[in-house]
């Protein structure tokens, strides 16, 4: 017999439109903070009602404590709350991404950090109570679901950006939200 897990991972999307724009961030990555911040003009310009943006989470070994940070997040879309717990996470991390990040990926104050100093820190930017639902034994599941869905696709780096099931190669988080959404909606 199975056992049905006691917690649900919210998935990361907003926007119930047709046109699908899928967003594959690691979370301390500069360029893919840059995307995340783009998220609410892009959904507000193309209309919720055009289109869906799922969020999925793109874990990248060079960002040190990328698997922490990740795992930070989905735990947050099982809080109340789900998806906005998560979008609060990101937007923590996008706010003081210094503090999550090593100095040029091998270096800096963050040498002496420990996961639970990075869920501490994650806790008090983001307001929410993240070491238990850090702590669920089969949130890997998702975190491997996200893995698993990018490996799939061909995506390798962050931000790496799909349309309708479609990468789009030469998008990038540097374009204006203007020029995503004429992609997206014309």
């Amino acid at each position: 017999m199975t056992q049905t897990p006691d917690w649900t991972a919210d998935p990361l999307h907003w926007g119930h439109g047709p046109r699908v724009f899928e967003m594959f961030l690691e979370p301390t990555c500069p360029f893919s903070v840059r995307a995340f911040g783009k998220l609410d003009e892009t959904l507000e310009t193309a209309g919720a009602d055009r289109i869906t943006i799922k969020l999925r989470l793109h874990s990248q070994p060079w960002h040190m404590y990328s698997g922490v940070v990740t795992r930070c997040v989905i735990a947050a879309s099982t809080l109340p709350g789900g998806k906005e717990s998560a979008r609060a996470v990101l937007a923590a991390v996008a706010a003081h991404r210094e503090e999550f990040e090593f100095a040029r990926h091998a270096g800096g104050p963050n040498m002496d950090a420990t996961p639970n100093d990075i869920i501490r820190r994650l806790e008090s930017y983001s307001g929410l109570s993240l070491a238990t639902a850090f702590a669920i034994p089969t949130l890997d599941r998702e975190i491997k679901w996200h893995c698993k869905y990018a490996r799939q696709n061909g995506i390798h780096v962050s931000p790496t950006f799909m349309i309708d099931g479609l990468v789009q190669p030469n998008m990038g988080s540097g374009d204006a939200v203007a020029e995503w959404v004429k992609r997206l909606v014309g």
